[in-house]
């Protein structure tokens, strides 16, 4: 599962929020093996919360002031890393995870934010708005080729999740995916949204998997406790 899950806020933008007592209930009820959250909020995690995932990897530690990525995993991470990015308060975060046999590459990633609101951009003057935007699509380029570097020298097969900030027909979605499976255009239905801008459906968040592996379904979620909605995918490992 993948995540955006607005640093447990709600949508009301509150602190004293019960978006993260709903938002466990949910992967409770759904029990994916393991989530990757993009903007998550160590603070508000309690000592209950995600009881059944022995293993995580949250990269709080490294700067506070980053937008902070977690996985939490049911079966044993062996290694992790950070990937940073230059000038950015974005990164991209790896686990190396032990299953059966096999261990398994799992990055996840929040690229640049487009930073785009409909309610300013009437106001904002359309030079300002351009010049923000491309300044946007250049750091997301940059740091989705950080990426694709790093998995290149993988040594192992890899499976990506996160919040891309752009859309399946973006240079920054391409140089990622690769010859990757993407878990929606396998077995999504529908317009595969998983953000709305403006009243118009958005699919920028993302599960793409080595072509080596099966995608057995995805599924997205309206649960509406983020401006993101979650997706999950499963995937067949096939045996050698």
């Amino acid at each position: 599962m993948s995540f955006n899950s607005m640093h447990f806020r709600g949508k009301e933008d509150e602190w004293e929020s019960t978006a993260g007592d709903t938002i466990v209930k949910f992967i409770q009820t759904e029990r994916p093996d393991i989530i990757c959250f993009q903007e998550f909020d160590n603070r508000k995690i309690r000592p209950h919360y995600f009881e059944e995932y022995p293993y995580k990897y949250v990269d709080f530690e490294s700067d506070n002031n980053r937008v902070i990525q977690a996985v939490y995993s049911k079966y044993k991470i062996v290694q992790k890393g950070i990937l940073e990015f230059p000038e950015s308060i974005n990164s991209a975060v790896y686990v190396d995870i032990k299953y059966n046999t096999d261990t398994l590459r799992i990055y996840n990633l929040h690229l640049e934010s487009l930073s785009i609101r409909p309610y300013n951009i009437k106001s904002e003057r359309s030079d300002k708005l351009l010049g923000r935007l491309r300044h946007s699509f250049a750091k997301q380029q940059e740091q989705s080729a950080i990426v694709r570097e790093h998995m290149n020298n993988s040594p192992y097969k890899n499976i990506v999740c996160g919040d891309f900030n752009n859309t399946q027909f973006s240079n920054s979605y391409f140089t990622i995916k690769g010859n990757l499976k993407d878990s929606f255009l396998e077995k999504g239905r529908g317009y595969g949204k998983t953000i709305n801008f403006w009243k118009f459906p958005f699919r920028i968040d993302y599960i793409l998997v080595d072509p080596f592996f099966e995608v057995l379904s995805h599924k997205n979620y309206g649960i509406n406790l983020s401006d993101h909605e979650p997706i999950m995918a499963t995937i067949k490992i096939p045996t050698e």
